[in-house]
């Protein structure tokens, strides 16, 4: 059988647009994108995605290695399965992108940015999205779930996290269940609509999902696997309808974000080091950030900072402060 990851960065689809093995069919629909459908009725549709930033090289190399159990049928399905590899453009040049970045592009936000292959390549990855969970209920797999692999730009106090988009529906349970056994350290709850592949699926097609974050980005071939090995557990699990393993280590932490700094001004200057760790805390009336006309304060007694980067675009998200949920 093939390789997704070499194919995709070979920019070459397989011979055969689809195929049927003994225990599954499969169809290449884009590049980088290949469903996996098991040869009985199942009620689960689930998206598993990565690389929407290209040099996030971790998650695709788990990914990749989730897929070749599936196709050598070492590894049952028991889920309607679409794997993405969000931008092989950018995962080819080992770049977090070329033009823009794209998750800040999805539910239509990519009319905002200046045509490029990213902003169509959000267009493509929406519109593959609403045919593989139309096509899976049409088949009875109504529950439907959405993982996006991520790693972050800096380390982290906590190395495994996960984002939850910001819904007006309880997120549910089994999920969260899901979460807790995947080994994340923390759980970030936003609060405000955003441009994510997450927040689009969850708000346009009622998908449990989530944001995971995984370690720090390093180039293909230098990932430490090893340590994400109860993430890859409860991936091999989720895609054969089974259990995860029971969490091993201390409860997942919950943080609830407080606030958003825009960089809005060109004078934009960001008060959190270079070398500060995501959920470093900051004690109360800390100075975060300044520009003209608003300046970023901590408001509560302590707030943790996550995603800081002064570097941003105009108009683009420069941290995000939280609290810890008790």
């Amino acid at each position: 059988m093939f390789d997704v990851l070499t194919l995709t960065l070979d920019g070459t689809p397989p011979v055969l647009p689809s195929g049927q093995l003994p225990h599954l069919d499969w169809q290449w629909l884009a590049e980088g994108v290949l469903e996996l459908s098991p040869r009985h009725a199942c009620k689960k549709a689930v998206v598993l995605s990565a690389g929407v930033h290209g040099n996030e090289t971790a998650p695709i190399e788990l990914l990749n290695q989730l897929v070749a159990e599936l196709l050598a049928g070492t590894r049952p399905l028991r889920v309607r399965l679409l794997v993405v590899l969000g931008n092989p453009p950018s995962m080819r040049a080992n770049k977090r992108y070329l033009v823009a970045d794209m998750n800040r592009m999805f539910g239509g936000r990519h009319v905002r940015f200046t045509p490029s292959d990213e902003t169509r390549r959000a267009q493509q990855l929406e519109q593959l999205l609403a045919q593989f969970y139309r096509s899976a209920s049409a088949a009875g797999a109504r529950q439907r779930f959405h993982y996006d692999l991520h790693t972050a730009i800096r380390g982290s106090l906590y190395l495994r996290f996960g984002l939850l988009p910001f819904q007006l529906r309880p997120h549910s349970p089994e999920m969260l269940a899901w979460l807790e056994q995947a080994g994340l350290d923390a759980l970030v709850y936003h609060r405000s609509p955003g441009g994510t592949f997450t927040h689009f699926s969850s708000e346009v097609f009622d998908a449990e999902s989530c944001t995971l974050e995984l370690g720090k980005a390093l180039p293909f071939g230098e990932n430490d696997l090893k340590q994400f090995i109860q993430i890859k557990l409860a991936l091999q699990a989720l895609v054969s309808d089974l259990p995860a393993p029971a969490r091993q280590g201390e409860p997942m932490k919950h943080f609830q974000v407080v606030q958003d700094i825009l960089r809005e001004q060109p004078d934009f200057q960001l008060h959190v080091p270079a070398d500060a760790l995501n959920f470093t805390a900051y004690p109360q009336g800390y100075v975060l950030a300044e520009q003209s006309g608003k300046t970023y304060r901590v408001e509560h007694p302590e707030e943790v900072v996550l995603f800081p980067n002064p570097n941003v675009a105009l108009g683009l998200r420069a941290g995000l402060m939280l609290v810890e949920m008790s």
